[in-house]
């Protein structure tokens, strides 16, 4: 086992124990690690077919939905690797078999150019395949120079969070063709050991390039199907019914559920990444949709034994756990864990059937009140937009002085209460935008308004951090600035886990400098790849909450 992908690896360098620190066991993490490289064999020939005019959408989405899952703190379960990777080799020879016919057709004599081994490896048995796994293929050791290894981790850690926005989007628009067309391009380019720097570092932007029009696609897919975001007060008391606590990033899971749920006595709460839920006007009118529960992600334990009744994984972020509400806990989509219920995939143009979960809340106390009050949300690009005479007036007459970009992850480390100090820090001209469950480090606080504009303004999930830079780009203009770094904005951004990494990459490739970063860089950054970010894009390590706050107000 050698996994480096989260903020909380191992000393920042990798974890090589038995088990990582997210929960991970050695055997999944090389089964994880050989799943990829098996979606990488798809990817060679996904490649080759796309050029004599062959694709699959069902192909692409398996490759998107596979990377999902091996994304921090989604799947846990051992078996369900063994089946996917068994099922990405079936689906890789039907490919790879309509390539080599189409080839023939059309140049009169078979293919015989050389592939890579992860095109044609094929298991004999379960053995042969766990052997394999255990062996470390596909895995980063396999790759000598540390710094062709950090370049292809940064690509490949930003492919992931690109195929969970991917996986969420598809499940609204049933379309993503060229976002999956590039997982593979991408994936059959970190294959190649012939590519040099520059070529890598390319691949890198374009990535982030990728990942601004995959988090606009979702953004319109999102709000194509619920409703463009309003600003909304979202309740954190509870209600007297029995009720189901609902976390991750699926909307659509939850629309499932709200419709079930309907008239049946049971609530349905949001947590963690799902509180934006509560900002679409079509999930707000199911009355018993009735608040946010808890806190972050990493605050699960407490806040689902508290909760009572059933818990609903929809994407990643489940935390490892022997408690006693383990008994309650389902998964679904990209998500599993040894023991605990999946809920299959819905079937064409039908809904997931959550009939079990329900019957589980239908026996169980309502949730034990943790805090009462209100969190405000739902400044999506959109809003804050309609918005903008005030906010560019209040800019201009030094109302405000500047915004502080505070989205990303939040995470059990303590350095992560730097957040939590820049917050209380920040002079009362200056206004948090923030996306990610990042916010929970501030998000209730009373931070007050300037003007009737609140100083934290969430624009929702992670993948909503596409309204934060579509807001600078808008101002950009408003202001007629040349260049986005004029703007009276800073960046000070916490990441965790992959999408965050690909949120990074976006705004890279937008042309954003000086951005933050903490609560330390990526470990999977060679020194010499991280010094040539730096010196590029002038990313900053984090410090003190007191001196970076004086740094960014100061516009440095």
């Amino acid at each position: 086992m050698f996994c480096h992908q989260c903020q909380e690896t191992m000393k920042n360098t990798g974890c090589n124990m038995k088990q990582g620190m997210c929960g991970k066991t050695a055997e999944v993490a090389d089964l994880q690690d050989l799943f990829i490289w098996g979606l990488k064999g798809i990817s060679v020939w996904g490649v080759k077919a796309k050029n004599l005019g062959i694709y699959d959408d069902q192909v692409g989405f398996f490759v998107a939905k596979g990377l999902f899952a091996t994304i921090t703190n989604a799947n846990f379960d051992r078996e369900d690797f063994i089946r996917d990777i068994k099922q990405g080799v079936a689906i890789r020879d039907k490919l790879k078999d309509q390539f080599l016919d189409a080839y023939k057709q059309k140049n009169g004599s078979a293919f015989l150019s050389p592939v890579p081994e992860c095109a044609t490896w094929m298991p004999g048995n379960d053995q042969d395949l766990l052997a394999k796994a255990a062996s470390g293929a596909g895995g980063w050791l396999e790759i000598a120079d540390e710094d062709e290894r950090s370049l292809k981790a940064l690509t490949l850690y930003g492919l992931k969070g690109m195929s969970a926005y991917a996986e969420h989007a598809y499940q609204i628009t049933k379309s993503c063709r060229e976002i999956f067309e590039f997982l593979m391009e991408a994936l059959d380019a970190l294959v190649d050991d012939t590519k040099s720097q520059d070529e890598l570092f390319n691949l890198v932007i374009k990535t982030g390039e990728m990942g601004v029009k995959t988090m606009a696609l979702l953004d319109a897919a999102n709000t194509k199907g619920y409703g463009t975001p309003e600003i909304t007060q979202v309740n954190i008391g509870v209600g007297k019914n029995p009720g189901i606590l609902v976390t991750g990033h699926d909307l659509v899971d939850l629309e499932d559920l709200l419709k079930q749920t309907q008239d049946q006595g049971v609530d349905v709460y949001t947590h963690s990444e799902m509180l934006p839920a509560h900002y679409y006007p079509k999930l707000k009118q199911y009355s018993h949709l009735v608040g946010n529960y808890g806190s972050a992600w990493w605050r699960q334990k407490e806040d689902m034994a508290n909760f009572n009744g059933p818990s609903l994984f929809t994407s990643n972020c489940l935390v490892p756990t022997k408690a006693d509400y383990k008994d309650k806990l389902f998964t679904t989509g990209a998500v599993g864990f040894d023991g605990v219920p999946h809920i299959p995939d819905r079937k064409e143009g039908g809904q997931k059937d959550f009939s079990a979960i329900i019957a589980m809340a239908k026996t169980c106390a309502p949730p034990q009140e943790l805090e009462t009050g209100h969190i405000t949300g739902g400044f999506g690009h959109s809003q804050v937009m309609a918005l903008a005479d005030k906010v560019i007036e209040a800019v201009k007459s030094g109302a405000i002085k500047r915004f502080i970009v505070m989205g990303g992850c939040d995470g059990r480390h303590k350095t992560r209460d730097y957040y939590t100090q820049v917050a209380k820090e920040l002079p009362m001209d200056a206004v948090i935008l923030t996306a990610g469950c990042a916010k929970y480090k501030y998000n209730k606080l009373d931070m007050g308004d300037i003007g009737g504009i609140p100083r934290v303004l969430d624009a929702g999930q992670c993948n909503d951090s596409y309204s934060l830079a579509v807001i600078a780009m808008e101002l950009q203009k408003a202001f007629g600035l040349d260049d986005i770094n004029d703007l009276p904005i800073s960046f000070d951004i916490a990441w965790y886990e992959q999408k965050a990494v690909l949120v990074l990459l976006a705004l890279l490739s937008l042309g954003i400098k000086g951005i933050r970063l903490g609560p330390t860089l990526p470990g999977f950054l060679s020194p010499g790849i991280a010094a040539a970010l730096i010196e590029k894009f002038d990313i900053k390590p984090i410090t003190t909450a007191k001196a970076d706050v004086a740094a960014m107000m100061a516009g440095n």
